[in-house]
């Protein structure tokens, strides 16, 4: 996929009315429902736990003893919080920023209680720490939502970043007027198919320019996938030869926007046109489980000379990557004369 080409303007474009951001609806600052967020807090505590046991130990022994012992306090806290935050996900996103902020803290030190009342509760502790409880998990709690928010601005960049890549790609010259020859030439012969296929064209820009938020459905990236695909079975004919498998079930599974089309674009620019006798793209869905795995696939000539860079592919990866953390993988790679990407998300 070629990258080098200039960003176009577009000078039609009505800019948001003032009020319209200033009213803009409030955004979840912080999100704990991922496996990976889970594990990363779990850590930071008990590494939080292990450096302050340091100085209020002797000896080796001692310090895994009180390690042990706090543990067992800091653990269910700890838990407890992300599994609050993570069913209050929904009524945080419709709170303002200050209300989010301000329920973690005060979560953070509820969750300290707790843990220093099941230490009390079990005869393990004569004199309760109660208020040291309460600030550490005030404390700890502050700290575990900054990365959070920290992890959830990474993912604007790179947002843009793909946003931008997609709207250059799919104004490039070359595909540009590819298109609108190809709709010229059906405009006697087939006007419906002309009217279609600049329908096509119109929807993959509507799409390019939107703000679509932070995910969408994988069956709204099917449906960009497929026009873009119409539009370029216009241009290739028997040459783009297509083979669908889909799972409904799959519908569901959230993706970041603009995704799945970088990966079809590619296997037609890497597998389809250097091929005088075409290849076949193959674009597969399946449930599995709470796991959706997705697939496309094209037929890669053998005689190919000339490899893409790769930027498609890592955009993909590290938007994926931002959105499901360890949820999500990815996998890319040519075998014989089968090239294939991977991508499983949970459902």
């Amino acid at each position: 996929m070629d990258d080098s080409q200039t960003l176009s303007t577009f000078q039609g474009l009505a800019p948001a009315p003032p009020e319209a951001v200033s009213q803009a609806a409030p955004v979840l600052v912080f999100d704990a429902c991922h496996t990976g967020v889970v594990l990363r807090a779990v850590l930071f505590v008990e590494v939080s736990l292990a450096a302050g046991c340091m100085f209020a130990t002797a000896t080796p022994w001692d310090w895994v003893a009180r390690l042990a012992l706090f543990t067992g306090a800091a653990l269910p806290g700890t838990l407890v919080w992300l599994l609050v935050a993570c069913i209050a996900k929904r009524w945080l996103a419709r709170s303002r920023r200050w209300v989010q902020y301000g329920l973690a803290l005060a979560l953070g030190g509820l969750s300290g209680l707790y843990g220093c009342g099941l230490l009390a509760v079990s005869g393990l502790l004569e004199n309760p720490p109660w208020v040291a409880s309460l600030f550490s998990g005030v404390l700890l709690s502050s700290l575990l939502v900054v990365a959070l928010v920290m992890r959830a601005k990474g993912r604007a960049p790179a947002d843009t970043a793909a946003r931008l890549s997609e709207l250059q790609s799919r104004i490039r010259p070359h595909f540009l007027f590819n298109t609108l020859n190809s709709a010229i030439a059906l405009v006697r012969a087939e006007p419906a198919r002309a009217e279609a296929l600049l329908e096509d064209l119109s929807e993959l820009f509507r799409h390019a320019l939107k703000d679509a938020g932070e995910s969408v459905t994988l069956g709204e990236e099917l449906v960009l996938a497929r026009q873009y695909l119409d539009i370029e079975q216009v241009r290739f004919g028997e040459r783009l030869q297509l083979e669908w498998d889909l799972d409904p079930r799959a519908d569901g599974a959230r993706l970041p926007p603009l995704i799945l089309q970088p990966l079809v674009e590619n296997a037609v620019c890497h597998g389809v046109e250097p091929s005088p006798g075409g290849a076949v793209v193959r674009i597969s869905t399946r449930c599995k489980g709470s796991v959706v795995v997705i697939k496309v696939t094209n037929a890669v000539p053998a005689a190919q000379g000339t490899r893409g860079h790769g930027l498609a592919l890592n955009n993909v990866r590290e938007r994926l990557a931002l959105l499901h953390d360890l949820q999500g993988r990815f996998q890319s790679g040519r075998k014989g004369g089968v090239y294939q990407v991977r991508m499983e998300v949970p459902l």
